[in-house]
């Protein structure tokens, strides 16, 4: 019989909280278990496996990335809204590392699969961001894909403390969106 409280839900959610604490590459059913107080084949109640559960971890941080960005933007447009989204993005990266990691680990096994429904919705999050740029639709998968990249690796490469010149991280990541915003305001008006 499964634990009283004890769901998928729970169980998911504590293994977006332990990836965080100790890292994706960490993730382990075991280590899990011992977090939720449980053994660990209590667990596969809930799961069927550790790769289901990183894949609902990933769904879940898809659904997490895609709130803040859209939260963020609302409301914003152009240089505002790429400001804001962009700040959301980081602080997402920064205040879970191991769930971001893991979404980006994950591949969808379909178009239905909730992972991808998820993907895309943070894709029309950037996109919604990216139409007050007037950016020609045949580039703005480019413009989607250098903005993805960018914000990516920025907030990666802080995170495992990748920026190690005595140099302010806020005032490059400021000056990282200006130069991308100046970049999306020209290709918009290339159009």
């Amino acid at each position: 019989m499964p634990r009283a409280g004890l769901t998928p839900a729970a169980v998911t959610e504590g293994g977006a909280a332990l990836v965080d604490e100790v890292g994706f590459a960490q993730l382990s059913m075991g280590l899990l278990a011992e977090r939720l107080g449980v053994k660990t084949p209590s667990l596969y109640k809930h799961v069927a496996s550790q790769a289901e559960l990183a894949h609902r971890i990933a769904v879940q941080a898809m659904t997490e990335v895609t709130a803040a960005i859209r939260d963020a933007t609302q409301g914003r447009a152009g240089s505002e809204a790429l400001a804001a989204g962009a700040q959301a993005m980081r602080r997402y990266v920064k205040e879970h590392p191991g769930r971001y990691a893991a979404a980006n680990a994950a591949r969808a096994a379909g178009e239905d699969d909730p992972l991808a429904v998820a993907g895309d919705q943070v894709l029309a999050s950037w996109a919604a961001m990216l139409h007050g740029y007037r950016i020609d639709p045949d580039q703005e998968i480019h413009a989607l894909r250098l903005v993805r990249t960018v914000l990516h690796g920025f907030a990666t490469l802080e995170v495992s403390g990748g920026f190690q010149i005595a140099v302010d991280v806020d005032a490059t990541f400021t000056w990282t969106i200006d130069f991308l915003d100046r970049g999306l305001r020209a290709l918009g008006e290339a159009h």
